[in-house]
């Protein structure tokens, strides 16, 4: 096995380790924010930092991790060719660094739903998919003002873009790839939109602990004192 068999998988963990690094949780700290992880819907994701009420920090949450999924695959198309990397391994470096984002092992392999990423990633890979893809998610988001809604459908029309448009191949794969597991991620909000419990975009987060007290049983009342004040009355 020569030197140049390994690059694919060298290239495929460098994009799974910048895949990684969770930029909710770092722009949060940097900006002296609450962990996402501990409020709202508890991912950590651009949607929800912005329920923290800051814009700038979940404006650069979605910059900073669409941004991991599009320079290494970037980096894959401009220099793969010259060490011999071609589509398979575009497609694989894509998906791993898309999975870096779901399961980061810096942060205990519990990352986000990767909407953000997985924009990068198809940025990278074929700016036109990526653009059809995000005007699809700016369109179900400004009329039902669900991002949840608006991921998933993205994710289940990136697909039929992709074979439609441009045929199949390892790039579709990673595509349907990211599409399933993007809806899978979104499980739990599926629930909440069949409910119409689902946060719009925007709504700021409740409190863990005001949460919890708005649903605490209530006390009983004491009935000592409640027999001592109705005894004190007769007398």
């Amino acid at each position: 096995m020569t030197t140049t068999s390994f690059y694919p998988l060298l290239a495929a963990l460098a994009a799974y380790l910048v895949g990684s690094l969770s930029f909710a949780v770092i722009v949060s700290r940097v900006m002296g924010l609450n962990d996402p992880r501990t409020y709202g819907s508890g991912n950590p994701g651009a949607t929800n930092v912005l329920r923290s009420g800051n814009k700038a920090a979940a404006v650069a949450t979605l910059l900073l991790d669409a941004l991991k999924g599009y320079v290494p695959v970037l980096l894959a198309v401009v220099y793969g060719p010259r060490f011999g990397l071609g589509e398979g391994t575009i497609a694989m470096v894509g998906l791993a660094a898309f999975l870096g984002h779901l399961w980061p092992v810096f942060f205990g392999f519990k990352g986000g739903k990767g909407v953000a990423t997985a924009a990068g990633v198809l940025m990278g890979v074929n700016p036109w998919l990526g653009l059809a893809t995000l005007v699809t998610w700016v369109v179900i988001a400004a009329f039902f003002r669900y991002s949840s809604l608006a991921a998933i459908v993205a994710a289940v029309f990136a697909p039929f873009y992709q074979l439609l448009i441009w045929g199949g191949g390892p790039l579709a794969l990673t595509v349907a790839a990211m599409g399933l597991l993007l809806v899978w991620r979104h499980s739990a909000n599926i629930q909440k939109l069949l409910k119409g419990t689902e946060s719009k975009l925007g709504q700021k987060a409740v409190a863990a602990h005001t949460h919890a007290a708005k649903h605490a049983p209530k006390r009983a009342p004491d009935t000592q004192s409640r027999h001592s004040t109705k005894h004190g009355a007769k007398q």
